[in-house]
Parts: C-alpha cells; structure tokens; sequence
C-alpha cells in the first residue's frame, strides 16, 4: 500500500463507508466501494422527480427516508413500507429526459412506467425514478472548489460528505443533557465516517470537528494513495430532525445545532460535516478500516 510517511496533523480511519444510490432516500453501508471522479461508486446516481422533472427529497416527502435500496451484482432491490420490492436494474434505461436538481438542468434517463408507478404509490403524488446520464457533467460550485474541476451526479453540489464520530459524539452529549435521545450518523447521510485509530499512542485523538480544519485528506489504498480535499462546510437543512426508521420529523436536532454550529463561512447556517472533492485515487477502492493523515488547513 503506497502511502505518505510524512507527519501529519491529524490520523483517522475510515470508519464506516456509506452509498445513497437514490437521492434522499436510504443510505446503503458498505465495507468497501470503489472511488470515481463523482464520489463513491453509486452515490446519487439516482433521482426521484415529479411531473415537470424537478427533484424531490425528503424536505417535502419525509417519507423517502423509508425507502431502502440495496445493491446487488446486476441490479438495485427497492424496498418500502407496505410495497413489494421493486428490481432495477443497474445496467437498463430508457429513454433520455432533462430534470432539474437546486440550479441546474441535468441530462438523465428515465427509469420507466413500473419504477414511476411504485414510487408515486407509495409517496403519493406523481413521481418518476431518473439515473444521471454519466456523460453529463455536473461541476461543483467553482466558489469553493478554485480552479479545480470537480464533478458529482445528483448530490446537492459536491462528491463526498466527510463527518467524524466525534462530532456526532459531542451532539449527542448536548442532546441527551437537554432530556432529548441520542441520534444516530444516518441522518447526516456522510459518505465517509473517520474514526479514531484503534491504536491512536502515536495519534492525536479526534476532536469533535476537527473535519472542518482540514485540508487535503489522504487514505491508504491497495491501489494507490487517495487525495481529497475538503472545500465547504455542509450546511444543514431540515433533514437531520426526520427519524430515518419512521419519518417523524422532531426539532430537537436542529435547534441544539443552532445553539453551538452556526459557522461564519456560510453567513452564520448551521454546518455539520464537510464536503470534499477527489484530487487522486479515480478506481481505488475504499475500504473501512484504512488509514487517513490530514493537515490542518489555517
């Protein structure tokens, strides 16, 4: 494994490794996934639209939440209350479409009659599943990304979400002295989770958001080195107060966030998490467990 010898500020691992294949529904945790030029393989590749083509989320529909994707060798089983499963396969489109996500007008394919069907079933106005047409390119805002060309499918704007499990530590400690339940990672839907090392005596443990000081994250392969570089601190809607079990929104999370996590760089939102960019390491495989040096980015 190729990887820097040089000191680092910060050490980690990766600690859990999570896929949203269908944009705001369920995430998929995996042990490994495969890095490309749009963040992990599968991430939002998928999107659910309504009539005009614009994209739903949970923000309007909690219960997309509810809806489970599991990923198999030739196709993704969909599975949600009261619905039999629906199979798509990972290889079939139909048609080409246009749909829109925040700003941005997006060439897709849409994924046909039964898909449209069992989603406007179960979520109750008119819907249609797309996939992101993987010749399009989606760049990232060039306000946070420079001179650097970064693209992504169907995320809100950049490739990679970063949270540490001593962020989500130091929020449930909050919640849980204000009376309110533990929550957990899930509804912060990262991609990629660091952890503290198991054996961390040569290592400064992880302060709770020490991911929003950094700059360029690097993770040990098989294949090679990865680079990533963390460019915007994620800015946090309502999603985190929906329960992703039952859909039930509650405002306990947001507004402990907003007592301790308004941050200056988004004009005083909420943040939790950052979002990152791929530098290098296009076809290496993540895996939980590897090892992440960083450096502080002042």
């Amino acid at each position: 494994m190729a990887f820097s010898t040089q000191p680092a500020d910060l050490q980690a691992v990766v600690a859990r490794l999570l896929v949203y294949p269908v944009k705001s529904c369920a995430g998929v945790e995996v042990q490994e996934a495969i890095l490309t030029e749009t963040g992990l393989e599968f991430d939002r590749a998928w999107m659910v639209v309504d009539a005009r083509g614009q994209f739903l989320t949970q923000r309007e529909l909690p219960r997309m939440a509810q809806i489970q994707p599991q990923l198999k060798y030739h196709e993704m089983i969909l599975r949600a209350p009261g619905m039999l499963a629906l199979h798509v396969k990972l290889d079939e489109v139909e048609g080409p479409v246009r749909v829109r996500v925040w700003d941005d007008d997006v060439a897709a394919f849409d994924m046909g009659a039964v898909a449209a069907q069992w989603f406007s079933d179960f979520l109750g106005t008119t819907a249609r599943l797309v996939r992101f047409d993987p010749d399009h390119r989606r760049m990232s805002s060039a306000q946070w990304t420079g001179d650097i060309e970064a693209l992504n499918q169907f995320s809100d704007g950049f490739s990679l979400l970063v949270i540490s499990e001593a962020s989500l530590r130091q929020l449930n400690d909050k919640l849980l002295a204000s009376g309110s339940a533990a929550v957990g990672m899930l509804r912060f839907r990262p991609n990629i989770v660091l952890g503290d090392l198991a054996d961390a005596s040569d290592a400064t443990a992880l302060a709770p958001h020490d991911e929003d000081r950094l700059g360029e994250l690097h993770i040990g392969s098989d294949e090679g080195v990865v680079r990533l570089k963390a460019v915007k601190p994620c800015p946090r809607c309502p999603i985190p107060n929906i329960d992703p079990a039952t859909a039930i929104s509650s405002p306990e999370v947001g507004d402990t966030l907003q007592g301790y996590r308004q941050d200056a760089r988004l004009d005083g939102a909420v943040s939790f998490g950052m979002n990152a960019i791929v530098l290098q390491g296009v076809d290496c495989q993540l895996r939980v467990g590897q090892q992440v040096k960083a450096n502080f980015s002042f």
